[in-house]
């Protein structure tokens, strides 16, 4: 008979922050100022470096963009986040009432997606 291995709870992995490669810092601040998103974090010690924190309400997770940030991609290259709310309509409502761009999306399986315009053209974040 082989000896009996305990079963462990398994390792918890927690997502706290995404870096969002923009093009221009100050324009993506204010759209995130825009959402309603918690400012935590403005800190600029050169010309050559800053970094920006916002923190969507009710997220565990931030948003974390800025200039000469290490390993910094193309910006417009992430392909968008999605924030996942349980009152679609209540979502769209509060962010059409802060004046964001937002556009319905029609129903996929059983969720609807709403689609916020980011600044500059690229790629719309997903509200679900």
């Amino acid at each position: 008979m082989e000896p009996q291995q305990e079963e462990s709870e398994p390792m918890e992995y927690r997502l706290e922050a995404i870096v969002v490669p923009v093009s221009d810092v100050d324009r993506a601040k204010a759209f995130y100022e825009k959402l309603g998103f918690r400012l935590d974090v403005d800190h600029q010690p050169s010309d050559e470096f800053r970094v920006v924190q916002f923190t969507p309400p009710g997220s565990a997770c931030s948003i974390v963009f800025g200039k000469g940030m290490p390993n910094e991609a193309e910006p417009g290259s992430y392909g968008g986040l999605h924030l996942v709310v349980t009152d679609v309509e209540a979502a769209r409502a509060d962010l059409a009432g802060r004046n964001v761009d937002v556009r319905d999306v029609p129903r996929v399986q059983r969720s609807r997606r709403q689609r916020v315009a980011r600044p500059g053209g690229r790629p719309r974040s997903n509200v679900t």
